[in-house]
């Protein structure tokens, strides 16, 4: 079972108490289905669950509607669907269109409480949403056909600060949301907490993977250059060798059997030799940048 159908099935296990955000429901499953017009009002899933619940709240609200499956070569899909003239005409008058509308919108009147939206909302992905597994992507979308449809539901995510956003593809109006900390409320708002917690899990996850993985980089990184080191010094060391230079040094120095250590000993007493030496000293002092001035104003201060 993919993820997208796990959430759906969460929202399924919420109840809807009250008369009207039941009626916000049933809206949601004409507005988000197939078709919804004077012929009647059809919604196809792939999750039987949908179907038989958009057929329980029509039932609550007084309309009768039917759930059929249908084989596909990519399997089953369920067809609810209200299509008996009398139920049509009472479908119509409880949501109050008239279906002929050219364009179909969303009639505010129909939410008559503060959850009738939340209602509205789950209802709609049940029909139309889909969810990427959080192992992949994070990704909430809800499909639609309808042009003004998708403009009002992206009005309704963003007045709950969703921050949803909407594009064309392949004809049908996606309306998205990627930042997972949106996908968390929006999943929360929609009563399913427990996906909404899995990609919390999930993001804690991927984020100490991901710190691990830079660590890890940078242990690598360090350990390639200290061997990258270790064989300019060994080559420097076979130079010296070949040159006959080891044989050159004291006899102290030449019973070192590190060579690298031996290079390393050899650069300090060159810099302790340097050090105790004055006109060496005189040297390194002309070097520094500001030494040139300071004798100017000396040379100034003479005349």
């Amino acid at each position: 079972m993919s993820f997208s159908q796990e959430v759906k099935n969460e929202i399924l296990r919420r109840k809807i108490s009250k008369p009207c955000c039941n009626m916000a429901a049933a809206y949601a499953v004409a507005c988000f289905g197939k078709y919804f017009d004077d012929r009647g009002v059809v919604l196809q899933t792939e999750n039987e669950g949908v179907a038989h619940f958009a057929q329980k709240l029509y039932r609550r609200c007084g309309v009768q509607g039917t759930v059929i499956s249908k084989e596909r070569p990519t399997g089953p899909v369920y067809e609810f669907s209200v299509k008996d003239p009398a139920e049509v005409a009472r479908m119509l008058a409880l949501f109050g269109h008239t279906g002929k509308e050219p364009t179909l919108r969303i009639r505010p009147e129909n939410f008559r409480c503060q959850n009738c939206m939340q209602a509205f909302i789950s209802t709609a992905f049940l029909c139309c949403g889909t969810m990427t597994d959080p192992e992949k992507s994070y990704n909430l979308e809800f499909l639609s056909t309808r042009h003004y449809l998708s403009q009002q539901l992206e009005a309704m995510l963003a007045e709950h600060d969703f921050h949803p956003h909407r594009a064309l593809r392949k004809g049908a109006n996606t309306i998205y949301i990627k930042a997972a900390d949106h996908i968390e409320d929006l999943l929360t708002f929609m009563g399913a907490g427990g996906a909404a917690m899995r990609i919390m899990d999930q993001r804690v996850y991927n984020e100490m993977r991901n710190k691990t993985n830079r660590l890890s980089n940078c242990e690598t990184a360090n350990l390639g250059k200290s061997v990258q080191a270790a064989v300019q010094v060994q080559l420097a060391i076979e130079k010296l060798q070949a040159a006959g230079a080891m044989n050159t040094l004291p006899e102290a120095l030449r019973q070192f059997s590190n060579y690298r250590m031996l290079v390393y000993a050899i650069v300090l007493i060159l810099v302790m030799l340097a050090t105790n030496n004055d006109t060496f000293k005189n040297f390194l002092r002309r070097l520094k940048p500001g030494h040139k001035k300071a004798a100017d104003e000396d040379g100034k201060e003479a005349v």
